[in-house]
Protein backbone atom coordinates (compact mmCIF):
# COMPACT_ATOMS: atom_id res chain seq x y z
CA UNK A 1 0.00 0.00 0.00
CA UNK A 2 1.26 3.42 -0.97
CA UNK A 3 0.49 6.88 -0.18
CA UNK A 4 -0.42 9.79 -2.45
CA UNK A 5 -1.83 12.83 -3.84
CA UNK A 6 -4.82 13.03 -6.26
CA UNK A 7 -3.51 15.68 -8.98
CA UNK A 8 -6.08 14.89 -11.73
CA UNK A 9 -9.84 13.22 -11.83
CA UNK A 10 -11.70 12.11 -15.10
CA UNK A 11 -14.85 9.96 -13.68
CA UNK A 12 -13.45 6.52 -12.17
CA UNK A 13 -9.53 7.39 -13.65
CA UNK A 14 -7.45 9.70 -11.63
CA UNK A 15 -3.62 10.34 -11.58
CA UNK A 16 -2.25 10.30 -8.23
CA UNK A 17 0.97 11.82 -7.31
CA UNK A 18 3.07 9.19 -4.91
CA UNK A 19 5.68 10.31 -2.33
CA UNK A 20 8.70 10.38 -4.38
CA UNK A 21 7.13 12.46 -6.97
CA UNK A 22 6.28 9.96 -9.54
CA UNK A 23 2.51 9.88 -11.17
CA UNK A 24 0.36 6.24 -11.67
CA UNK A 25 -2.70 6.44 -13.30
CA UNK A 26 -5.34 4.96 -10.84
CA UNK A 27 -9.22 3.47 -11.12
CA UNK A 28 -11.19 3.65 -7.86
CA UNK A 29 -12.17 0.40 -5.62
CA UNK A 30 -15.97 0.20 -6.06
CA UNK A 31 -18.36 2.86 -6.96
CA UNK A 32 -18.70 4.49 -3.49
CA UNK A 33 -15.30 6.02 -3.87
CA UNK A 34 -15.72 9.65 -5.42
CA UNK A 35 -12.60 11.78 -5.49
CA UNK A 36 -11.38 15.27 -5.71
CA UNK A 37 -8.17 17.01 -6.84
CA UNK A 38 -6.46 17.39 -3.41
CA UNK A 39 -7.60 14.25 -1.86
CA UNK A 40 -4.52 12.19 0.27
CA UNK A 41 -5.72 8.40 -0.96
CA UNK A 42 -3.88 5.04 -0.09
CA UNK A 43 -3.27 3.00 -3.27
CA UNK A 44 -2.14 -0.64 -4.32
CA UNK A 45 -0.44 -0.96 -7.60
CA UNK A 46 -0.85 -3.71 -10.17
CA UNK A 47 2.24 -2.58 -12.05
CA UNK A 48 4.70 0.41 -12.05
CA UNK A 49 2.05 2.48 -14.17
CA UNK A 50 -1.05 1.23 -12.57
CA UNK A 51 -3.08 1.31 -9.70
CA UNK A 52 -6.17 0.87 -7.11
CA UNK A 53 -7.16 3.45 -4.63
CA UNK A 54 -8.84 1.51 -1.92
CA UNK A 55 -9.12 4.90 0.58
CA UNK A 56 -9.53 8.33 1.28
CA UNK A 57 -7.63 10.28 3.68
CA UNK A 58 -9.51 12.50 6.15
CA UNK A 59 -10.47 15.74 4.63
CA UNK A 60 -10.29 18.97 6.15
CA UNK A 61 -12.82 20.54 3.19
CA UNK A 62 -14.27 20.18 0.52
CA UNK A 63 -15.53 22.22 -2.14
CA UNK A 64 -18.10 21.00 -4.24
CA UNK A 65 -21.53 21.33 -6.32
CA UNK A 66 -24.80 19.92 -5.94
CA UNK A 67 -28.32 20.52 -7.19
CA UNK A 68 -31.40 17.85 -7.34
CA UNK A 69 -29.80 15.66 -9.54
CA UNK A 70 -26.70 15.12 -8.80
CA UNK A 71 -23.34 16.24 -7.20
CA UNK A 72 -19.80 17.19 -8.19
CA UNK A 73 -16.56 17.50 -6.50
CA UNK A 74 -14.54 20.11 -7.39
CA UNK A 75 -11.51 20.16 -4.94
CA UNK A 76 -10.53 19.14 -1.14
CA UNK A 77 -8.29 20.05 1.72
CA UNK A 78 -7.97 23.92 0.08
CA UNK A 79 -7.22 26.55 2.26
CA UNK A 80 -8.43 29.29 -0.28
CA UNK A 81 -11.13 29.72 -3.49
CA UNK A 82 -9.52 32.16 -5.90
CA UNK A 83 -12.91 33.19 -7.80
CA UNK A 84 -11.55 34.86 -11.59
CA UNK A 85 -13.64 37.59 -13.27
CA UNK A 86 -12.68 39.58 -15.84
CA UNK A 87 -14.36 42.66 -17.74
CA UNK A 88 -14.37 41.18 -20.92
CA UNK A 89 -16.68 38.59 -21.39
CA UNK A 90 -18.55 40.03 -18.82
CA UNK A 91 -18.92 37.95 -15.66
CA UNK A 92 -22.17 36.63 -13.72
CA UNK A 93 -22.44 37.92 -10.46
CA UNK A 94 -24.54 35.83 -9.02
CA UNK A 95 -22.41 32.85 -9.91
CA UNK A 96 -19.94 34.38 -8.37
CA UNK A 97 -21.98 34.88 -5.34
CA UNK A 98 -22.30 31.65 -5.44
CA UNK A 99 -18.86 30.51 -5.23
CA UNK A 100 -18.23 32.98 -2.45
CA UNK A 101 -21.36 31.34 -0.43
CA UNK A 102 -20.12 28.02 -0.79
CA UNK A 103 -16.58 29.13 0.28
CA UNK A 104 -18.06 30.25 3.24
CA UNK A 105 -20.30 27.45 4.02
CA UNK A 106 -17.28 24.62 3.61
CA UNK A 107 -15.21 27.22 6.11
CA UNK A 108 -12.79 28.31 3.46
CA UNK A 109 -11.31 31.50 2.49
CA UNK A 110 -12.50 32.85 -0.79
CA UNK A 111 -10.86 35.63 -2.58
CA UNK A 112 -11.70 37.46 -6.16
CA UNK A 113 -9.09 37.63 -8.86
CA UNK A 114 -9.57 40.56 -11.73
CA UNK A 115 -8.18 39.50 -14.48
CA UNK A 116 -7.46 41.89 -17.83
CA UNK A 117 -6.50 45.02 -15.81
CA UNK A 118 -5.21 46.41 -18.94
CA UNK A 119 -8.51 46.55 -20.99
CA UNK A 120 -10.23 50.12 -20.34
CA UNK A 121 -13.21 48.47 -19.10
CA UNK A 122 -11.49 47.23 -16.18
CA UNK A 123 -12.35 50.40 -13.98
CA UNK A 124 -16.08 49.89 -14.26
CA UNK A 125 -15.94 46.21 -13.10
CA UNK A 126 -13.23 47.11 -10.23
CA UNK A 127 -16.25 49.66 -8.65
CA UNK A 128 -18.52 47.07 -9.61
CA UNK A 129 -16.36 44.47 -7.02
CA UNK A 130 -15.79 47.20 -4.49
CA UNK A 131 -19.03 46.12 -2.60
CA UNK A 132 -17.03 42.76 -1.87
CA UNK A 133 -14.36 44.75 -0.54
CA UNK A 134 -16.67 46.12 2.21
CA UNK A 135 -17.58 42.36 2.87
CA UNK A 136 -14.06 41.45 3.73
CA UNK A 137 -13.42 39.71 0.60
CA UNK A 138 -10.19 40.90 -1.12
CA UNK A 139 -10.49 41.54 -4.31
CA UNK A 140 -6.58 41.26 -6.54
CA UNK A 141 -6.49 43.34 -9.95
CA UNK A 142 -3.73 41.44 -12.21
CA UNK A 143 -3.34 40.97 -15.82
CA UNK A 144 -2.59 37.08 -16.95
CA UNK A 145 -1.26 38.40 -19.90
CA UNK A 146 1.22 41.17 -18.71
CA UNK A 147 1.55 40.87 -14.66
CA UNK A 148 0.77 37.44 -12.97
CA UNK A 149 2.70 39.01 -9.89
CA UNK A 150 0.17 40.19 -7.37
CA UNK A 151 -2.09 36.66 -8.17
CA UNK A 152 1.02 34.69 -7.84
CA UNK A 153 1.70 36.33 -4.35
CA UNK A 154 -2.02 35.60 -3.00
CA UNK A 155 -1.23 31.98 -3.99
CA UNK A 156 2.05 30.97 -2.58
CA UNK A 157 1.77 29.43 0.91
CA UNK A 158 -1.97 28.49 0.29
CA UNK A 159 -3.68 25.25 -1.39
CA UNK A 160 -5.84 27.11 -3.79
CA UNK A 161 -8.57 26.00 -6.30
CA UNK A 162 -9.24 28.61 -8.98
CA UNK A 163 -12.81 28.78 -10.59
CA UNK A 164 -14.22 30.82 -12.97
CA UNK A 165 -16.44 31.14 -16.21
CA UNK A 166 -15.21 30.21 -19.40
CA UNK A 167 -12.79 33.09 -20.79
CA UNK A 168 -12.10 35.00 -17.84
CA UNK A 169 -8.47 33.74 -18.26
CA UNK A 170 -8.17 30.49 -15.59
CA UNK A 171 -5.85 28.92 -18.41
CA UNK A 172 -3.74 31.71 -18.90
CA UNK A 173 -2.78 32.40 -15.54
CA UNK A 174 -2.72 28.89 -15.12
CA UNK A 175 0.56 28.85 -17.77
CA UNK A 176 1.77 31.76 -16.23
CA UNK A 177 2.31 30.10 -13.15
CA UNK A 178 3.29 26.65 -13.60
CA UNK A 179 4.56 26.90 -17.26
CA UNK A 180 5.95 23.49 -18.48
CA UNK A 181 4.24 21.50 -15.93
CA UNK A 182 1.16 22.38 -17.56
CA UNK A 183 2.29 20.47 -20.51
CA UNK A 184 3.41 17.77 -18.75
CA UNK A 185 0.40 17.40 -17.42
CA UNK A 186 -1.61 17.50 -20.65
CA UNK A 187 0.57 14.78 -21.98
CA UNK A 188 -0.57 12.59 -18.98
CA UNK A 189 -4.13 13.43 -19.92
CA UNK A 190 -3.92 12.48 -23.52
CA UNK A 191 -3.09 9.26 -22.36
CA UNK A 192 -6.40 8.97 -20.65
CA UNK A 193 -8.14 9.74 -23.58
CA UNK A 194 -9.14 13.08 -22.45
CA UNK A 195 -7.76 15.41 -25.07
CA UNK A 196 -5.62 18.34 -24.89
CA UNK A 197 -8.26 20.92 -23.57
CA UNK A 198 -7.55 22.11 -20.21
CA UNK A 199 -10.64 23.35 -18.74
CA UNK A 200 -12.72 19.56 -19.36
CA UNK A 201 -11.73 18.48 -16.08
CA UNK A 202 -9.90 18.99 -12.65
CA UNK A 203 -6.41 19.21 -12.34
CA UNK A 204 -3.78 20.12 -9.52
CA UNK A 205 -0.43 21.87 -9.39
CA UNK A 206 2.16 22.78 -7.45
CA UNK A 207 3.90 25.79 -7.04
CA UNK A 208 7.33 25.90 -5.41
CA UNK A 209 10.25 23.58 -4.29
CA UNK A 210 8.35 23.06 -1.47
CA UNK A 211 5.34 21.30 -2.73
CA UNK A 212 3.06 23.50 -0.14
CA UNK A 213 1.40 25.77 -2.46
CA UNK A 214 -1.32 23.97 -4.72
CA UNK A 215 -3.33 25.41 -7.44
CA UNK A 216 -6.25 23.51 -8.42
CA UNK A 217 -7.77 24.57 -12.26
CA UNK A 218 -11.75 23.67 -12.43
CA UNK A 219 -13.37 23.81 -15.70
CA UNK A 220 -14.85 27.08 -16.39
CA UNK A 221 -18.61 26.99 -14.85
CA UNK A 222 -22.18 27.38 -15.80
CA UNK A 223 -23.85 26.38 -13.10
CA UNK A 224 -23.20 25.68 -9.54
CA UNK A 225 -26.22 24.54 -7.47
CA UNK A 226 -25.95 24.90 -3.68
CA UNK A 227 -28.64 21.86 -2.80
CA UNK A 228 -25.99 19.88 -0.52
CA UNK A 229 -26.55 23.38 2.41
CA UNK A 230 -29.27 23.79 4.86
CA UNK A 231 -31.25 27.12 4.81
CA UNK A 232 -29.51 28.31 8.24
CA UNK A 233 -25.93 27.33 6.49
CA UNK A 234 -26.55 29.70 3.12
CA UNK A 235 -28.20 32.34 5.58
CA UNK A 236 -24.53 31.95 7.57
CA UNK A 237 -22.44 32.15 4.59
CA UNK A 238 -23.68 35.50 3.91
CA UNK A 239 -20.96 37.44 6.33
CA UNK A 240 -22.70 40.83 6.21
CA UNK A 241 -26.39 39.26 7.77
CA UNK A 242 -24.81 36.58 9.66
CA UNK A 243 -25.10 38.54 13.16
CA UNK A 244 -28.72 39.23 12.17
CA UNK A 245 -30.44 35.74 11.72
CA UNK A 246 -32.80 34.38 13.84
CA UNK A 247 -33.64 38.34 14.91
CA UNK A 248 -36.32 39.19 12.82
CA UNK A 249 -39.58 39.72 14.64
CA UNK A 250 -41.64 36.85 12.58
CA UNK A 251 -39.69 32.97 13.23
CA UNK A 252 -40.65 32.57 9.49
CA UNK A 253 -39.55 35.80 8.04
CA UNK A 254 -39.53 35.49 4.45
CA UNK A 255 -37.08 39.31 4.73
CA UNK A 256 -39.68 40.65 2.13
CA UNK A 257 -42.08 43.23 3.68
CA UNK A 258 -42.80 41.75 6.94
CA UNK A 259 -41.96 44.51 10.29
CA UNK A 260 -39.02 44.55 12.29
CA UNK A 261 -37.31 42.12 9.62
CA UNK A 262 -33.89 42.07 10.92
CA UNK A 263 -32.08 41.53 7.60
CA UNK A 264 -33.80 44.53 5.75
CA UNK A 265 -33.20 46.95 8.88
CA UNK A 266 -29.39 46.22 7.68
CA UNK A 267 -30.68 47.32 4.34
CA UNK A 268 -31.90 50.36 5.44
CA UNK A 269 -29.06 51.38 7.09
CA UNK A 270 -26.50 50.67 4.29
CA UNK A 271 -24.88 47.57 6.02
CA UNK A 272 -26.12 45.48 3.05
CA UNK A 273 -27.34 45.76 -0.40
CA UNK A 274 -31.02 44.57 -1.87
CA UNK A 275 -29.29 42.54 -4.62
CA UNK A 276 -27.31 40.21 -1.68
CA UNK A 277 -30.68 39.68 0.22
CA UNK A 278 -32.04 38.46 -3.32
CA UNK A 279 -29.59 35.96 -3.48
CA UNK A 280 -30.17 34.20 0.10
CA UNK A 281 -33.67 34.21 -0.57
CA UNK A 282 -33.17 32.61 -4.03
CA UNK A 283 -30.32 30.19 -2.71
CA UNK A 284 -32.45 29.40 0.33
CA UNK A 285 -35.11 28.53 -1.53
CA UNK A 286 -33.39 26.05 -3.97
CA UNK A 287 -31.75 24.27 -0.86
CA UNK A 288 -35.55 23.71 0.40
CA UNK A 289 -37.02 22.13 -2.87
CA UNK A 290 -34.33 19.10 -2.40
CA UNK A 291 -32.94 16.44 -0.19
CA UNK A 292 -30.73 17.95 2.16
CA UNK A 293 -27.32 16.30 1.19
CA UNK A 294 -25.12 14.46 4.17
CA UNK A 295 -21.18 13.95 3.00
CA UNK A 296 -18.68 13.03 5.06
Amino acid sequence: MQQGLVIETQRRHSVVQLTDGSRITCISKGRGIQLACGDQVSISTSSDKEGVIESIGERTSLFYRADSFKEKLVAANVTQVACIVAPLPVYADELLNRWLVCAEASNVKAIIGLNKVDLVEAAATANALARYKDMGYDVIPFSAKFNDAPMRERLLGERSVLIGQSGMGKSKLLNALVGSEAQRTNEISQALGSGKHTTTFTRLFTLGDDHQTWVIDSPGMQVFGLAHYSRLQIQQAFPEFRDAIGKCRFRDCKHLHEPNCALRELIAANKATEERLTYLRKFCGEGEAVPHYERH
